[in-house]
């Protein structure tokens, strides 16, 4: 397999070959995120007959955030294509509950994808390519799998096989530079301005609403770490590993702040509004920065 990033590999949402999974799939509560709740497998209000979100382009506005920080890797192209032949769930509603279980699990996998083709593209990591490229190359089969493979697999499984390919090339990336250990830490709404973390793990690290503005985020291991409403105005984030543009459009920041090639910077960077306050969590409050739910509840830990 050719190493090529993971944007070069088509690892990025194409909503336009899709049939709106992400739009019924998935559940979500009414929040700072969402204006309504919503069960999965029901459309959400605003999905259209043609699968287009009826106000994709007044989202933050409307009051859903959330849907502008999502990002499925591809997964929801490659269910309503390739799973399932371009029958969608309308026409052939007996699809559909097979469809909303496969989505989530492959959306696991297409992330995974991600991580092991950006590693590909690391020079740290050439003494272990063989090993990632069969990774890569099994993780591949696995989304190509049929539809009850696929909802009978066991993808935390996966995943947890995969992780440790992706811990070693964070060592190996990391190696030489004596970064600090943050894995997992609760850094919510944490005053790092300015703060040199190069190099530091900070996988699945809890950065909700912290303040980063100016921080050294260089080669830093970013696997899982949570950054709604981080603010990374003018932070260096360049040589980081396993950031995704789905961290990247939950946190705050500004032309200043300077990201790996793969990832690009938020509309909303540049044209800040109350919104974008709220999908983070960082609206100003009495308790401070609050998950999906409303609550300061922690997500699940991941990395």
């Amino acid at each position: 397999m050719p190493e090529r990033t993971p944007r070069e590999l088509g690892l990025l949402a194409d909503c336009e070959s899709c049939f709106g999974l992400c739009c019924v799939a998935l559940p979500f509560s009414a929040s700072a995120d969402f204006a309504v709740a919503k069960d999965a497998g029901r459309p959400c209000v605003n999905l259209q007959d043609d699968f287009r979100c009826g106000i994709h382009t007044q989202l933050r506005q409307r009051g859903f955030p959330g849907c502008t920080v999502f990002d499925c890797f591809g997964a929801g192209q490659k269910v309503s294509q390739v799973t399932f032949e371009g029958r969608d769930w309308r026409q052939a509603p007996e699809t559909s509950g097979q469809m909303f279980t496969v989505f989530p699990v492959m959306r696991q996998l297409h992330e995974l994808l991600w991580y092991l083709a950006e590693a590909l593209t690391l020079d740290a990591a050439a003494e272990i390519v063989p090993e990632l490229r069969a990774a890569y190359e099994s993780t591949e089969r696995l989304t190509r799998e049929s539809p009850g493979v696929l909802e009978k697999l066991d993808v935390a499984a996966w995943r947890a096989e995969v992780n440790t390919l992706l811990l070693r090339v964070s060592e190996l990336v990391r190696a030489g530079h004596r970064g600090r250990e943050h894995r997992g830490a609760d850094l919510i709404g944490a005053r790092l301005k300015g703060a040199d973390l190069r190099a530091a793990n900070l996988r699945g690290a809890y950065l909700i609403g912290a303040d980063l503005r100016g921080a050294d985020l260089r080669l830093a291991d970013l696997i899982g770490a949570d950054l709604r409403g981080a603010d990374l105005s003018g932070a260096d984030l360049t040589g980081s590993v396993f950031l995704t543009q789905a961290q990247v459009n939950a946190a705050k920041g500004s032309p200043a702040t300077r990201l790996p090639a793969s990832l690009t910077h938020p509309a909303h960077w540049t044209t800040p509004d109350r919104a974008s306050d709220r999908a983070s969590g960082r609206e100003p409050g009495p308790r401070g920065p609050r998950n999906r739910a409303g609550s300061r509840k922690r997500p699940p830990r991941r990395g």
